[in-house]
């Protein structure tokens, strides 16, 4: 018993030699490490100076010359291209249509036949106005035959009265049934004139259930159908259509523009300008003012420009979007060529004549006021308060102020 109790005596540990204090040191340490890393972040960021604003930078371009047939582009505007000569080709008459000689993209010429009208109840009109005409010819005859004869009766009976073998009186019945008879020839003479008309008119009829093209063009619209009625005085709706089809002449197109009226004073008749088609962004038609509209509309502020194609294409299309470029006169020989600057839209702040840019100084930016001509597309011309090669500023600019920090990044 004492040998086991010796024994685990012997397994007991001694703490009598540990310090009384205990624990790991080092942990007390790295606590306090973890600390001042916390006050230091906190003292950065308290009084480190705020993150710029991200921008990325674009640079002013210098204007390419556009030769000596015209000047800068003075305005921009967009419109749509229209026809001044079209027409919706209709029936002078109601009736259903037999036949349809047309589709939308063929080419007709004047006076083409593009449709035909059911005509049998006309052409019925027509035989019995003709029908008439002849009953009243033949009348006609024959009220000429019984007039020469009383001619002829006229003359026999003078030369028996001379000769004493008839008494006045039955010259007399002789004379007032030749006189009867010459008013029927103008009465007759006048119904033949009559039913002469009539079978004009009946004629005319016929005619109007044939639709032809008032003039050379293209059809754009194909509106009626086999079987429909066509009906010029209808409103439309169901199986009763207004006309047959719409025709275009594509040598009358033109582009209408709607101008601020602020900047009309810009435009005037027989300047020189460019269209651009929006399917051909790339492709510069040359064109003129043909005439600025001389009224306003109040709701838009704006006034209509109408502006000719000095080039025709079969590409050019009605109701194509399009944006035209009033340019200036051709400057005159040895004249200076107009200076100015290409910048992208997104580098402007402000509309109008004037606006601001930011300049990129390093890691600030300039403000500078800047004078702005025509828009183009997405660019602006600047023609006063910058230089081509300039760096600007391009982000979001309410945010920006002279000497306001930036951050640049890369462009998308």
């Amino acid at each position: 018993m004492d040998d086991k109790a010796a024994l685990l005596n012997q397994l007991r540990i001694d703490r009598s030699d540990e310090p009384e204090s205990g624990g790991r040191p080092w942990l007390k340490w790295l606590l306090v490490l973890v600390l001042l890393i916390a006050l230091a972040a906190g003292a950065y960021a308290w009084f480190a100076p705020p993150p710029g604003v991200p921008v990325t930078v674009v640079t002013a371009r210098a204007i390419a010359g556009s030769g000596a047939a015209a000047g800068g582009s003075l305005l921009d505007a967009a419109g749509y291209v229209v026809a001044r000569r079209a027409a919706t080709v209709s029936a002078k008459v109601t009736g259903k249509v037999t036949e349809v000689l047309i589709e939308e993209g063929s080419r007709v010429e004047a006076n083409q036949v593009v449709a035909r009208l059911d005509d049998t109840n006309i052409r019925a009109s027509l035989n019995q106005t003709q029908a008439q005409l002849e009953a009243q010819r033949a009348q006609l005859q024959q009220v000429r035959v019984n007039l020469a004869n009383a001619e002829r009766d006229v003359a026999r009976r003078k030369g028996l009265v001379e000769q004493k073998f008839i008494s006045p009186a039955e010259l007399d019945v002789a004379q007032t049934s030749l006189d009867s008879l010459r008013a029927s020839l103008a009465t007759t003479q006048r119904n033949v004139e009559v039913a002469q008309r009539g079978v004009e008119l009946a004629q005319r009829n016929l005619d109007d259930t044939t639709v032809r093209a008032p003039f050379a063009g293209v059809i754009t619209v194909k509106a009626a159908q086999v079987g429909e009625i066509v009906s010029p005085l209808s409103a439309g709706g169901g199986f009763t259509r207004t006309g047959i089809g719409t025709v275009v002449d594509m040598d009358s197109l033109e582009v209408e523009v709607d101008v601020n009226e602020n900047f009309i004073n810009r435009v005037k008749s027989g300047q020189p300008a460019v269209i651009k088609l929006n399917a051909y962004p790339d492709w510069a038609i040359p064109a003129s003012v043909i005439a600025v509209i001389p009224t306003a509309d109040r709701a838009k502020a704006t006034v209509k420009v109408r502006v000719a194609f000095k080039e025709k294409d079969e590409r050019v299309l009605p109701e194509m979007g399009a944006r035209v470029s009033f340019l200036s006169d051709a400057p005159a020989e040895g004249a200076p060529k107009p200076s100015g600057v290409l910048v992208p839209a997104d580098a402007v702040l402000g509309t109008g004549d004037t606006g601001a840019v930011f300049l990129v100084r390093g890691t600030t930016v300039e403000r500078r006021a800047v004078k702005l001509g025509a828009k183009t597309g997405s660019d602006y011309t600047v023609i006063g308060g910058l230089s081509a090669g300039d760096a600007l500023a391009v982000g979001d600019l309410a945010k920006l102020g002279d000497g306001a920090r930036i951050v640049i990044r890369k462009a998308p």
